[in-house]
């Protein structure tokens, strides 16, 4: 017994199973569980000589007021990120920021009327983390949507030549007049 897909069926599973691969494969964009005017991210890359991110280096953020801290590791490619469930009463808060062996000292700067935008702050360490290094995920977010943009268009170049092809078939049958 053979199972026998016509073009369009054939389509709409590659389709959905893009879509599967695509939400699978990546991680979720937010991840927080706060809204924006409760979290404070600290981010940024922590580099080595030439400007290389360092991959699993410990970097130490901690808002020194209230004494809460974590300590998180860099990706890969040097990138790490760290999440604070803060307050306006927070502004102005004393922030340390410390990785190989290097302390950084910062206030927590924030609109508290801004109750939208992400309140964050970008760090970096080393030796030319000075350069516009994009979070990995907006590379794979990128792609996402150029492999569901082509999926769609894929998708609309099947289904119209298909109407086009059975539209052809009923006017060979009539007669002109």
């Amino acid at each position: 017994m053979s199972v026998r897909f016509g073009k369009r069926a054939l389509g709409r599973l590659l389709a959905v199973a893009g879509c599967i691969a695509v939400s699978v494969g990546f991680p979720p964009i937010a991840s927080a569980t706060h809204e924006a005017d409760h979290r404070f991210m600290v981010e940024g890359y922590v580099c080595g000589a030439g400007g290389a991110g360092l991959s699993n280096a410990e970097v130490l953020v901690k808002d020194t007021r209230i004494s809460y801290g974590q300590v998180v590791k860099t990706d890969g490619d040097g990138y790490y990120k760290a999440m604070f469930h803060l307050h306006n009463d927070n502004l102005g808060d004393p922030l340390l920021v410390e990785a190989l062996g290097e302390q950084k000292k910062l206030k927590i700067e924030f609109d508290p009327k801004d109750l939208e935008s992400d309140r964050k702050v970008r760090v970096d360490f080393g030796s030319g983390c000075s350069r516009a290094n994009s979070p990995p995920w907006m590379w794979w977010g990128g792609g996402a949507v150029l492999l569901a943009a082509g999926g769609a268009i894929g998708l609309r170049l099947l289904s119209s030549s298909g109407g086009k092809a059975k539209g052809k078939g009923r006017l060979q049958g009539k007669k002109k007049g």
